[in-house]
């Protein structure tokens, strides 16, 4: 008897996303070819180099740790054989000032008895309430819509989740009236609203249902041993064992269609290459572009300008600091957080008084890890989506870097930065990155009740073209674009078995109970 041929499945793009649908994919018996313009995996979780020291450049935190749990079984092995973890106990350390400070930690009675201390014992059981809320909105969408296939319609979600749950996670309140009904203390109300920046939004334009942020991370936050990059190349020697073929340095310049389906991909060289379908993990929008050939702006409506997320300006370093005890997450906060998001929603300019993320990659959760001598650091503000419109100039970037460091000085942090070991990243530097995305890194921003509505699910106009990665559906994030990877799988497999959209499709949770499936087409 001949043997039978493996369907072929060509990814655009070696990101979180495409990396997951690789290996769900190459798991059932598709033979996967994976395209990468880059000259290394990952997308957005990159790294730069100072010297011979690496830096993660993009995300880093690991939460959702069952995405991974999960896939990692489906491709025959375990997380733990493939990364180093640990889990931390201090989620983060805030600063407002040199004089105010606020650790939060994965046990939420020690977060409550921390913001007591700080804040008050009545803002210390608000907490709690806070937190129940917050496991509420997780456990009503976990199910029906993180995990499972984007619904097409509200109506269809409240089918899945049912009135009284959906109710609860208060779609129509902006998050910020929202936390002004938690906290009283103006302090506490802005450190909960910067969960809005984890999806690219303002707390002050997003709905309330983005608090569930806050429950994730009371799931657990771990530490990736050698860095988060390292969890692209363990992705990517997964993907190999199973028999996906990478190649970088390829570009993809057109999607090949023919009779109304995509069936393969024209290389910037000109070589073409025929599959039985596609997987583009690529910045949604620049199908709408025509970045991919007119033919592909047939395959999802257009995402406005207008719609974008954050962008950001950060500055990689290498650098001795002094005078505040540093964690592996840290934040300072500005003091005009309304004048910050106007900056960068209204007026489309670098924040005159911006929030400031830096993550501390020598240090862990604990105060005894300061380093001797430089340290790596990745200093982080938001910045708005317009790279592809504006070039920032170099007076622009110092102004911002002033107000940041000088942000960092009053809240008693000093960083002896100096230009021959800063990295400095732009919108417009992420623009060129990732086409299509005018820098902003989080797709659709999630401003308004309706907004994961409009973000692109799995499957497309365009029979044969699926959609992975952060600015798909289930939304931004490591593990949320782990599983549009894998809810690419599912779908992409389900159809050329010819089974069709209509048989339930989900994807089992870290905290579910039961074992009921939601539809994947209503």
């Amino acid at each position: 008897m001949a043997a039978v041929t493996a369907q072929r499945v060509i990814v655009v793009g070696a990101g979180v996303g495409g990396l997951c649908a690789a290996i769900g994919l190459a798991a059932r018996g598709f033979a996967v070819e994976v395209l990468e313009r880059a000259a290394t995996p990952g997308g957005k979780l990159r790294e730069v180099a100072i010297g011979a020291a690496r830096l993660d450049a993009g995300p880093t935190v690991f939460t959702m740790r069952w995405v991974f749990d999960e896939l990692f079984a489906e491709a025959g092995t375990t997380l733990e054989a493939e990364l180093g973890l640990r889990p931390v106990e201090v989620l983060a350390r805030h600063a407002w000032s040199a004089e105010e400070r606020l650790d939060l930690f994965a046990d939420p009675h020690r977060s409550a008895a921390a913001i007591a201390a700080f804040a008050g014992a009545a803002e210390g059981r608000r907490f709690l309430t806070f937190c129940a809320e917050t496991a509420a909105i997780y456990r009503a969408l976990e199910r029906s819509f993180i995990a499972a296939a984007k619904p097409r319609t509200p109506l269809a979600l409240i089918r899945r989740a049912g009135v009284l749950p959906l109710l609860r996670i208060k779609p129509y309140v902006r998050m910020w009236r929202a936390l002004g009904r938690h906290f009283r203390d103006p302090r506490l109300r802005q450190l909960f609203g910067r969960y809005a920046t984890y999806c690219g939004s303002s707390p002050f334009l997003a709905p309330a249902t983005l608090m569930l942020v806050a429950h994730v991370e009371q799931q657990g936050v771990w530490l990736v041993e050698g860095g988060m990059h390292a969890l692209a190349q363990a992705l990517v020697r997964v993907a190999t064992r199973l028999g996906v073929k990478l190649r970088y340095r390829t570009e993809v310049s057109e999607l090949l269609v023919s009779r109304g389906r995509c069936n393969g991909v024209r290389l910037a060289t000109g070589e073409t290459l025929h599959a039985d379908a596609v997987v583009f993990n690529g910045e949604v929008a620049a199908l709408g572009q025509g970045l991919l050939g007119a033919a592909a702006t047939r395959a999802i409506a257009p995402i406005p300008v207008q719609a974008r997320s954050l962008s950001a300006l950060t500055w990689n370093l290498l650098a001795p600091t002094r005078d505040f005890p540093l964690l592996r997450h840290n934040v300072f906060f500005s003091d005009n957080y309304p004048a910050e998001f106007a900056d960068l929603f209204r007026q489309r300019r670098l924040p005159r008084a911006p929030t400031v993320y830096i993550c501390a990659q020598d240090r862990d959760d604990r105060d005894d890890m300061a380093p001797n001598g430089a340290e790596r650091l990745l200093c982080l503000v938001n910045a708005p989506p317009n790279g592809d419109r504006h070039r920032f100039t170099e007076a622009e970037i110092e102004s911002c870097a002033a107000n940041t460091f000088r942000l960092l000085e009053r809240c008693g942090l000093n960083v002896s930065r100096t230009p021959a070991t800063t990295v400095a990243t732009t919108p417009t530097h992420l623009a060129d990155l990732f086409p299509g995305s005018g820098g902003a890194l989080y797709g659709r921003s999630s401003h308004g009740w309706l907004a994961s509505f409009l973000r692109p699910g799995t499957t497309t106009r365009m029979p044969g073209l699926y959609l992975a990665g952060g600015s798909t559906h289930p939304g931004p994030g490591v593990p949320m674009a782990a599983l549009s990877g894998r809810l690419a799988a599912h779908h992409l497999s389900a159809d050329r078995a010819l089974i069709g959209l209509s048989r339930p499709t989900v994807i089992s949770g870290g905290t579910s109970t039961g074992s009921a499936t939601m539809p994947a087409t209503d």
